[in-house]
């Protein structure tokens, strides 16, 4: 029987979209069965395409919706006085949607002018579908009195506070700035930023001491800080507020804007300015700063995008002069408005999340959902029936992220100056998921963070390489004496900073290592495999693949390290694979894949699969492990039916092991290209000391999550 929690809000702009994604994706990171319902859309008047929310959240392909109905079709119910009819309605579309174990999640109406019914309309709703209710508020733009008030009399429409589907309130926005109400902010220093934490902080005890919260004991589920990046726009979404021309596209699909500039200095006064992610606006004959501008770009700070105002198109020669800079992705804008009217316009721009913005609906989503109380959430999680059978991705990075959390551990980059791995790095220290510690020159690291806009934090350690190589020498020459190491070659091996980090690893300065976003798996696993070695009980390194299905997490292995595994050897990456499966919250149905499923077929590597599903299952009865098995037999329910009617992985497998790194190389990429999803590894099992390789086109986030993963290991050994 589904179960509806419905979010009401108090007041406008409280920014009841990005809650109901938030909460949507706490849910699943409790590995919640979720759904989710607007029963009434609610366009706003520039808005042409599909319901926000809904369109959002379906776009995930996991979580089940039904479809919102039209609000000119609801306002004819209402206007005829048929309010039954319209529920009906409602409570038949959540009926015919929801009929399993799924906590459905329902956005209330937003009370404006034009639907002063709304406030009525929620409680009606959430009535009919005998929903629990939160209610949303933004403290910034009410008095503290005014804003207590509001909410005391919303609550009193539902029983008021300990009512039995009272469940609290969520506060979202809180610490933003005082001019930031609507508009693109205009700086984004680090003062700034740290005055809106500041604020946050001011602004979360003061609610909280409120009587209401304090006396009254009304919880608060959600105290939501407001930030800088989170509303950063793409270069692209200006066009849809600013009349533009495009003279150079770049990277407009995909820069973001994190603060404006209007240059009407000289360059001299300016230079300062232009900084990473900052949109600089200028009249179209200042074709010193449009020089300037595009110098400093060539020479690494990636600013944002130039627009250009009063109409005015830079001479054939200056565009010629600033070529190279262009070609290198810097967006180039046109206006015909002037630089004041300009300003007005960007200073009206709506920031809301558009629906085709991806990489910002996710981190809005992540920030929500890391806001909201834990205790509840696990509270939820704890309801019989609303647990889901299959670990979904959302559930998996949360579990990563939050595992890495509590192991507190120190990772090391040899790839310290390689711009992805310094933002990731920055990213792992701001969300506490590990120390990381960046091998390089310090000056370089420094400038190339500066120029991509990246902010280094205190679990951020830069360490020059040629600062502590020395100190490594005879601890090689240890290690490697056997092999004819002298000092002289390990000064010269400690030059590759893998081998130092390795060196690192091996001293136990640091619980991991990650490299390969420059480097080859070659490069990246020999010296770990020199100098750390295998762990006791393995006899050979192999990998994993965590494979992101939109509904799922599968386990591919081995798919990096092993060319043609014996069937011995193949029993061990079952097992490794089994194993590294069940430690990060996947309970292992392994099904050791082959071309043919059972004993339907014949031939020297169906043998190998046979004999190697054999020895897996002497050496760890307690594991699920079958094969050989197809793999559409392995996981499609349907399938598994006709080809292996007894087996207890056929059908419901999610670790599946190759026979041979050309099967599992190219299955994976082929998966992961096809269906355009998120893998992460691979991640190396056997080696004593967790280290593990990436791919050279690894994105920030598969490094972020590479590390979480690297930091969990470290908690095995």
């Amino acid at each position: 029987m589904s179960h509806a929690i419905m979010l009401v809000p108090v007041g406008m702009d409280v920014g009841l979209t990005s809650v109901s994604m938030g909460l949507v994706r706490a849910m699943e990171q409790q590995g919640l069965n979720v759904g989710f319902f607007k029963p009434i859309a609610q366009p706003r008047d520039d808005d042409a395409g599909p319901e926000k929310s809904t369109a959002i959240i379906n776009a995930s392909g996991v979580v089940k919706t039904a479809q919102p109905f039209d609000i000119l079709q609801a306002e004819q119910w209402l206007s005829s006085g048929n309010d039954d009819e319209l529920l009906e309605q409602i409570v038949g579309r959540y009926e015919s949607q929801f009929q399993g174990n799924e906590l459905v999640v329902l956005e209330g109406l937003v009370h404006t002018r034009g639907q002063a019914y709304a406030s009525r309309i929620n409680r009606l709703i959430a009535t009919a579908l005998g929903a629990d209710v939160i209610f949303v508020a933004a403290p910034n733009e009410h008095s503290y009195c005014h804003l207590q008030d509001m909410i005391d009399i919303a609550i009193g429409n539902y029983g008021g506070v300990g009512a039995e589907h009272v469940l609290g309130c969520v506060f979202n926005k809180v610490g933003m700035p005082d001019d930031q109400q609507g508009r693109l902010a205009l700086d984004n220093s680090a003062k700034t930023k740290a005055q809106a934490r500041e604020k946050y902080q001011q602004v979360s005890q003061t609610i909280r001491e409120l009587p209401l919260f304090k006396n009254k004991g009304l919880p608060i589920l959600a105290t939501i800080g407001w930030q800088f990046d989170l509303v950063a726009p793409r270069v692209k979404d200006l066009l849809a507020s600013l009349p533009v021309e495009v003279l150079n596209q770049g990277d407009m699909e995909y820069r973001r804007l994190r603060s404006i500039n209007f240059c009407a200095r000289t360059v001299a006064n300016m230079v300062t300015h232009f900084n990473a992610n900052t949109l600089l606006v200028t009249p179209g004959d200042r074709n010193d700063v449009i020089v300037a501008a595009c110098l400093a770009a060539m020479n690494g700070t990636k600013i944002g995008a130039i627009l250009l105002t009063g109409g005015i198109k830079p001479q054939p020669e200056i565009m010629s002069l600033c070529d190279q800079a262009l070609q290198a992705g810097l967006p180039l804008l046109l206006t015909e408005l002037d630089t004041w009217q300009t300003a007005i316009n960007l200073q009206q721009f709506n920031f809301e999340v558009p629906i085709d913005d991806e990489q910002r609906i996710e981190k809005v989503n992540n920030h929500l959902a890391s806001c909201f109380d834990k205790n509840w959430l696990q509270g939820l999680a704890n309801k019989s029936g609303l647990q889901r059978n299959k670990l979904s991705p959302a559930a998996f990075r949360y579990l990563l992220t939050e595992r890495a959390r509590q192991a507190s551990k120190t990772i090391v980059l040899p790839e310290g100056n390689e711009p992805r791995t310094i933002k990731a790095a920055a990213i792992c220290g701001k969300r506490g998921i590990a120390r990381c510690v960046l091998l390089g020159d310090q000056q370089e690291i420094e400038r190339i963070a500066l120029q991509q806009g990246v902010e280094l934090n205190g679990y951020v350690d830069i360490v020059d390489p040629q600062a502590i190589a020395d100190d490594y020498i005879q601890a090689l020459v240890d290690a490697r004496q056997h092999k004819g190491m002298t000092p002289e070659l390990a000064s010269q091996q400690l030059q590759d900073n893998v081998m130092l980090g390795t060196m690192m690893l091996a001293a136990n300065k640091v619980d991991g290592l990650v490299s390969g976003a420059v480097h080859s798996t070659a490069d990246t696993i020999r010296p770990p495999l020199q100098i750390v070695k295998t762990a006791k009980d393995a006899s050979l390194v192999s990998s994993i693949f965590f494979m992101l299905l939109p509904d799922q997490v599968l386990v591919y292995g081995d798919c990096a390290i092993n060319p043609d595994p014996s069937a011995e050897q193949l029993a061990d990456i079952a097992i490794q694979s089994a194993d590294s499966a069940a430690a990060f919250g996947i309970q292992p149905k392994v099904a050791m894949v082959s071309y043919s499923t059972g004993s339907s077929g014949a031939g020297a590597d169906v043998e190998k699969v046979a004999l190697a599903t054999h020895l897996a299952q002497q050496k760890r009865p307690d594991l699920t492990i079958d094969g050989p098995l197809q793999y559409d037999a392995a996981v499609m329910p349907s399938v598994a039916a006709k080809k292996a009617p007894d087996s207890q992985v056929a059908g419901q497998a999610n670790v599946l092991v190759f026979p041979d790194l050309n099967t599992g190389n190219t299955t994976y990429k082929a998966v992961q290209r096809s269906a355009n999803l998120v893998s992460i590894g691979p991640m190396l099992q056997g080696i004593a000391k967790p280290v593990n390789d990436l791919s050279r086109g690894a994105l920030v986030d598969d490094i972020v999550y590479t590390i979480a993963l690297t930091a969990i290991q470290a908690t095995q050994g």
